[in-house]
């Protein structure tokens, strides 16, 4: 028997593996006859060498392959011999964890001939009810406000997700999370990638700077969402420098700020870069670049390199 599981979201597809395996140890409790190949181990001649063997207690064997596709020899091999390999007996897992080629011969037959499987990236109420789902599994629930919060914050990474969950439910005796809990506790993954633009600006290294704009648009995210990001850490840039130089401590500015502590703690080491009087003007511009925007008077693409390049 083949099974085929593939797709971006490796935190589901990671999962289905490890219930397919569980499920064969309550079966088969020696685990003897249970195999990984993978990198320099998977090759089709350790693999078909496994599958001939003749196994202890007469039981089925389980063995997971992972990243067959990268591997062009092995896939000619496994295809040349398929007709025999469907005549096993014993269970045999196909582990990708991104997506494959659809026109790729092994592709095709695993599609025809496995039990698959593919994980995509969860997104809008499929991905909510995942997360409600994984909180009630805590004993625990979120309010719209947070739930939405959670999602801005950490994106459809499922293993983020999974952590920041956890690290919220610690959080409540009462199990009742809500926006305010989210801000306190989970680490903004957008502000991360727009700090490192931050960081390229900070180092006068514009091209690195636009490289980063490139992959953000490239991704799909809206030109006037991001320059909305980098005019927010901006903003909180000049707040928490203004502070420094009035000498405030850092767990006043803090409080003062109401910041998420991530941001602080990004804006107080990146404020050291920047003069007060630069910080101001790079303010400026972006004003000017959101009006070109807003007005008509310039493409928000055109806008955002604009502003990278006249820095």
């Amino acid at each position: 028997m083949f099974y085929f599981l593939y797709g971006q979201d490796t935190y589901r597809s990671r999962h289905k593996l490890n219930e397919i395996v569980e499920q064969y140890k309550t079966i088969h409790k020696s685990g003897l006859n249970l195999q990984y190949f993978e990198g320099e181990n998977l090759t089709f001649d350790k693999f078909s060498d496994v599958l001939q063997q003749i196994s202890m207690f007469d039981e089925k064997k389980l063995i997971v392959l992972s990243s067959v596709f990268s591997s062009q020899d092995f896939k000619e091999k496994f295809l040349k011999n398929s007709k025999n390999l469907l005549k096993s007996k014993d269970i045999v897992v196909f582990y990708e964890g991104n997506d494959v080629p659809e026109k790729d011969r092994l592709f095709k037959f695993l599609k025809k001939e496995a039990k698959s499987q593919k994980f995509q990236l969860l997104e809008g109420e499929k991905l909510k009810n995942w997360i409600r789902k994984e909180l009630r599994n805590f004993g625990a629930s979120i309010d719209e406000k947070g739930l939405n919060k959670l999602i801005n914050y950490a994106g459809n990474d499922l293993w983020q997700l999974s952590n920041e969950i956890k690290k919220l439910v610690n959080l409540k005796e009462d199990k009742k999370i809500d926006g305010e809990d989210v801000e306190l506790m989970v680490k903004p993954k957008i502000e991360a990638d727009i700090f490192k633009t931050i960081d390229a600006l900070a180092q006068r290294n514009k091209k690195q700077a636009l490289y980063l704009i490139r992959k953000h648009l490239e991704k799909g995210d809206p030109p006037l969402y991001i320059l909305s990001m980098i005019n927010f850490q901006f903003r909180n840039l000049l707040v928490v420098k203004d502070l420094i130089e009035r000498q405030k401590p850092y767990y006043a500015i803090l409080k003062i700020t109401k910041l998420h502590p991530f941001v602080v703690r990004k804006s107080y080491d990146q404020a050291g870069k920047f003069t007060l009087p630069e910080l101001k003007k790079i303010y400026q511009k972006i004003f000017q670049a959101d009006l070109s925007i807003k007005t008509g008077r310039m493409e928000p693409e055109t806008a955002l390199d604009l502003f990278l390049t006249e820095l």
